[in-house]
């Protein structure tokens, strides 16, 4: 290898370290890696608005408080059958499985209640139209973090795509 060059390559290493105070920790930092710098994150917009989750606060306190308690956080453990072998009241705040499903099954729970899928809570169908019902769940997730209203958002757009057909030849 050419002379020059090497000498060339020291003089450029001992310059670039003579730069930095403590020369241990400029070789200790070519040593590491760096990670990669993330794409900043854009906030997630919830489909609802602060309108809504204002006029679903009374509703949620009139017709799902008394189970889901005030601060929807549910029965402590909502996971273990009651005596009659039914599921209590889980919370609502994303700490529970209500994020798990899409919009459209959390509007059906509302509005069905509970019986159709072996549970006790009622159906509000006759009592709640579909923008009181959208309003109480603007609510409910309104106190859910943006990290699981994210999954659940995630949920909720894969549950509205259209199945696709599996070509059989």
């Amino acid at each position: 290898m050419n002379t020059t060059l090497i000498t060339l390559a020291m003089v450029s290493a001992a310059l670039g370290l003579a730069g930095c105070e403590n020369q241990s920790e400029a070789v200790a930092s070519i040593d590491k890696k760096v990670a990669p710098v993330a794409a900043e994150a854009k906030p997630l917009t919830r489909w609802y608005t602060q309108i809504q989750v204002d006029r679903g606060a009374p509703l949620y306190q009139t017709h799902c408080a008394s189970c889901h308690k005030p601060d929807a956080s549910g029965t402590p453990d909502w996971k273990k059958t009651t005596a009659d072998g039914k599921y209590p009241p889980p919370p609502l705040n994303g700490t529970a499985h209500a994020w798990h499903h899409p919009l459209s099954i959390l509007r059906q729970q509302i509005g069905k209640g509970g019986a159709p899928v072996g549970g006790t809570m009622p159906a509000f169908s006759g009592q709640l139209n579909a923008n009181q019902i959208d309003d109480i769940l603007a609510w409910v997730q309104s106190h859910w973090s943006d990290e699981v209203y994210g999954m659940w958002h995630e949920r909720d757009a894969q549950s509205s795509k259209s199945l696709q057909r599996i070509n059989q030849g």
